[in-house]
């Protein structure tokens, strides 16, 4: 049986000199004992998979409405790739899987419903009391809103982890300042890790999706180098498939491409610039993790490629308007007569002066199924309440 200590001594055997190990965390906020069998960041990834935040990723958008289709990834399977990812990154870097692993399956807890969409709508609803950015309402999520324990709010996650979810950063996603954050420097390669492994995730499964809605095709993808030049390489070793085959083998050896180039060129920058311990990464260790300079050119490209022809196109727009709309005019409702919350968000709003804090906690939470059935029961008469 292998109990937490054997498994923190396994760690300092096979990790990388600069890898966060378990036994090295900062800890938590808020003191409990150790697990017997789990070391602290495994025991927080247990923590997110069994949250209700976490469930009700399955039913929330990630470009494509929920209803649209059930092949369409949703932020869940959106968050298991890029924990299948990091953890790839990882094993190949020698850094702490548990710890980017548990990033990755929280970096989208804080999401609200439809997508970007619906947060662009939720950040103009709050923007005189702060905004909304996902980051934070993760963090929030996870530190305050889930209550599953008598002795503390949210889930007690382990410092590194939290910090994690905070500093997340890819092209839609900014870092976000926090003081208890900012003493220790840059973040630990395995957040920076997921960083790369979430961007390496949705170009490629927004290929896949995009492909299967029609809204791409093989030859308009022609334009793209990075696609163009990995999918040659498939045509010509299976030349007979069938194009649903060679689309899949594509994105296969595309996100393989990404993780090797993004292994090369880390292990590269780990060497210039002397990284040898997790102080040196907290002191000098700004964006150690990257892609080659003509990769990043490469997926410049591509992601310019998707928004053009993906992320504008019509029929998304269309969803976009419509999902902005319906959290605004839940939004509104609720403020205009509080009354109509539950009964647990009512005694929240009731007497505080973060009322619209609290309404964007709860229409936040929302599934995309569960708003669009709140806003027929609040608009269409004929619905039962």
């Amino acid at each position: 049986m292998l109990h937490r200590e054997a498994y923190e001594e396994k760690e300092k055997e096979l990790l990388a000199p600069y890898a966060q190990l378990s036994s090295a965390s900062l800890g938590r906020k808020h003191k409990e004992e150790e697990c017997i069998f789990r070391p602290c960041f495994q025991r927080d990834l247990d923590r997110i998979v069994h949250s209700t935040a976490f469930r009700r990723l399955e039913y929330k958008t990630q470009v494509f409405i929920n209803h649209e289709g059930d092949y369409y990834r949703t932020r869940l399977t959106h968050s298991l790739e890029v924990s299948q990812i990091s953890r790839g990154i990882s094993r190949m870097l020698r850094l702490n899987e548990d710890l980017a692993q548990t990033i990755a399956l929280a970096h989208d807890l804080g999401h609200t419903p439809f997508g970007h969409a619906g947060e662009a709508a939720m950040h103009t609803l709050m923007e005189d009391v702060g905004g909304f950015e996902h980051n934070k309402q993760s963090y929030r999520v996870v530190t305050q809103l889930e209550e599953r324990y008598p002795n503390f709010p949210g889930l007690n996650l382990s410092f590194e982890v939290l910090e994690g979810i905070l500093k997340h950063q890819t092209e839609y996603d900014k870092p976000l300042e926090d003081a208890d954050f900012q003493r220790v420097g840059f973040p630990t390669l395995e957040a920076q890790a997921v960083n790369f492994a979430d961007e390496i995730a949705y170009m490629n499964h927004d290929l896949d999706d995009g492909l299967q809605y029609g809204m791409l095709t093989f030859e308009s993808l022609k334009e793209v180098r990075l696609w163009n030049e990995t999918f040659a390489d498939i045509q010509k070793s299976i030349p007979n498939a069938p194009d649903k085959v060679k689309r899949f083998r594509t994105i296969s050896r595309l996100i393989h491409k990404l993780v090797d180039d993004l292994q090369t060129e880390t292990l590269k920058n780990i060497s210039e610039e002397k990284i040898k311990t997790l102080e040196d990464v907290r002191t000098h260790g700004k964006k150690i993790v990257s892609l080659n300079p003509a990769m990043q050119k490469k997926t410049a490209e591509l992601k310019k490629f998707l928004y053009e022809n993906m992320y504008l196109h019509w029929r998304v727009v269309r969803m976009a308007e419509k999902a902005k709309r319906t959290i605004t005019d839940l939004f509104q409702a609720y403020i205009a007569n509080p009354r109509i919350l539950p009964e647990e968000f009512y005694t929240r709003v009731r007497g505080s002066k973060e009322t619209k804090r609290h309404i964007c906690d709860y229409i936040a939470g929302m599934t995309d199924r569960f708003a669009l059935q709140e806003h027929k029961k609040l608009f269409d008469l004929e619905e039962r309440v």
